[in-house]
């Protein structure tokens, strides 16, 4: 985001009522998820304070003081804050909270249509970099309009599959049109001289992505996590012999940690006597640090040292003179193979269907996402998810469903124009 010029801000938590409500489509989407502050100590507030739900009202209200004409556009803001939702689903940590944590929401601001256009777009590859260096799959899909978020002309989602073959929402993209700069008179200069209300988009990821990385990446040992965001990306485990680290071996031991530290890499020796080095091997595992490094008397004398991949647990031999070439070219590997197998799992579990019944019963037993002809009538669409028993996510925006081309709604049997994704979701 600081790279493509998005400034960081910092709004208040409590947002008035009088605020929230000044969108109407907003405030009936939120209504029932906020949080009201109704009393201050022991006395009631005149004004309810809502904890912040998300943040649209709250910048559109500052932007009707910071921008006044075209040529302080385009303004792109973002933040890093927790927000807060009465989720009345079950809640599950890091997957749907009542406080989101580390939700980073960005806000821009436009002086046309086609401009918001454009940022929607370099929004949705900003997160497509994300989501790729974690090895995170995904389809995008634009929303149905009964879906969208509250007060937008669209949104753009992003899904992903869990292991158990659920959905789950892992960022978002929204065209914000003017639904915002009208109400909160977000009023430009254009270069004619007239004025106008500017137009907005807005985006968010949370926590959700930490919590996709570990179920996407994990297995039955752990985590496995892409070195990329390992805490620690290398673990060096001494040996002991007859319960002590002879001199040399330190040395070595403290070389190899120096040596990688000063290339960038996240070392940490683990020094414990009092645990087994086999003990060591399975916590270090289960946190998923992607490269474990042995050394031992043999290490020593050889010059060369054992290295654990977490993502196969392979064991390699490498020279102690190429050690921080081959620490990178790991890396690489691993990122590259959990990537791969995580994209290979999740393409098996789309499935293009031409029934209702097909596609309920692929759901029923195997979950995943199901892809079906749809005519683009609202009601049609209602009646699927009724049907089959599952949640619209929208229609391809990463492919064209030229698939559906000759085939009907299976609704109303009218020549479908696209295909919907549906899906079991968190």
């Amino acid at each position: 985001l600081d790279s493509t010029g998005h400034e960081e801000v910092l709004l208040p938590l409590l947002i008035p009522e009088t605020l929230l409500k000044k969108e109407s489509e907003h405030i009936k989407g939120f209504e029932a998820e906020v949080f009201w502050v109704v009393r201050a100590g022991m006395e009631e507030l005149d004004l309810k304070l809502a904890l912040r739900p998300t943040s649209e009202t709250c910048i559109s209200y500052m932007e009707s003081f910071w921008i006044k004409s075209y040529k302080q556009l385009p303004k792109k803001y973002y933040q890093i804050v927790s927000i807060f939702r009465y989720e009345t689903k079950a809640t599950r940590p890091m997957i749907r909270l009542r406080e989101v944590t580390t939700f980073k929401e960005a806000h821009t601001v436009h002086a046309s249509y086609e401009d918001a256009e454009r940022q929607v777009s370099e929004a949705i590859d900003l997160y497509k970099k994300i989501f790729d260096a974690l090895g995170i799959p995904y389809v995008i899909s634009r929303r149905p309009d009964w879906d969208k978020f509250a007060g937008a002309l669209y949104t753009i989602a992003f899904d992903t599959l869990l292991p158990d073959g659920k959905a789950l929402q892992i960022g978002t993209v929204h065209h914000l049109g003017q639904n915002f700069t009208i109400p909160f008179e977000v009023r430009i200069q254009l270069p004619d001289e007239t004025l106008d209300y500017a137009w907005q988009t807005s985006y968010g990821i949370s926590d959700r992505i930490i919590a996709t990385v570990i179920s996407v990446h994990g297995d039955d040992r752990g985590a496995v996590l892409p070195p990329l965001v390992a805490p620690i990306q290398v673990v060096i485990i001494p040996i002991p012999v007859g319960g002590s680290i002879p001199e040399e071996q330190r040395q070595l031991v403290e070389e190899v940690a120096k040596r990688l530290s000063a290339k960038g890499f996240r070392v940490h020796v683990d020094w414990r006597m009092d645990v087994r080095p086999g003990r060591k091997y399975y916590e270090w595992e289960a946190k998923g640090v992607p490269l474990r490094i042995e050394i031992g008397p043999r290490e020593v004398q050889e010059k060369s040292l054992v290295v654990v991949r977490r993502d196969t647990l392979e064991k390699l031999k490498i020279s102690l003179d190429c050690l921080e070439k081959e620490v990178s070219r790991i890396f690489d590997e691993i990122t590259t193979n959990i990537r791969q197998r995580a994209w290979k799992w999740f393409k098996s579990h789309i499935k293009r269907v031409e029934s209702v019944e097909e596609a309920r019963n692929l759901l029923e037993k195997e979950r995943g996402i199901v892809e079906i002809p749809w005519c683009g009538n609202e009601k049609c669409g209602h009646r699927l998810e009724e049907e089959i028993d599952a949640r619209v996510l929208g229609t391809p925006v990463d492919e064209e469903p030229s698939w559906v081309q000759g085939l009907s709604c299976p609704i109303c049997r009218k020549p479908a124009v696209t295909s919907l994704r549906l899906a079991k979701t968190y």
